[in-house]
């Protein structure tokens, strides 16, 4: 297996990410592509408070892959008092050749290591759709564990 590498989503990358949450084993799971191309289109503005990245596999762009501070994302799953202690992440493997391969496993320990590098940081929570085994694999592989009562998957750093 290739070694997987992130690097800082640049803007020749927005239209490959869009045709990625077009792909139908992509949108079963990102059900409104238009919102998270809003986003992308606003990172240097509104949402410059997530950091986006491309999944490099061979020197060739793979995924995406992006974490955020939950404090400043205010999702209504959670509730926090003070910013810079609990992350959240998200990932997609945009080339379907690559699903199966352990890709995603790795991808979210590359996110998982640049969170790590934030002093502060604290805790990381995830929140894939219940039916989502692969991406629930993939956590638990990271060293998530889920939550019955909050229904989410949490890491300590």
């Amino acid at each position: 297996m290739e070694e997987l590498t992130l690097r800082p989503l640049e803007e020749g990358d927005v239209p490959l990410v869009e045709s990625w949450l077009q792909q139908d084993h992509v949108r079963r799971w990102f059900e409104h592509p238009e919102d998270w191309m809003a986003e992308l289109g606003q990172r240097h503005g509104e949402f410059a408070w997530i950091h986006h990245f491309i999944v490099m596999h061979g020197g060739e762009p793979m995924g995406f892959c992006q974490y955020y501070d939950c404090y400043d994302a205010k999702e209504e799953w959670y509730y926090l008092p003070r910013s810079g202690e609990v992350y959240s992440l998200d990932y997609l493997i945009g080339d379907s050749n690559a699903l199966g391969k352990g890709y995603g496993k790795k991808i979210v320990g590359l996110i998982l290591a640049k969170i790590g590098e934030i002093d502060s940081a604290r805790w990381v929570l995830a929140q894939p759709d219940e039916d989502n085994q692969a991406s629930a694999g993939v956590l638990s592989a990271n060293g998530f564990l889920y939550d019955e009562e909050k229904k989410y998957y949490i890491k300590h750093l």
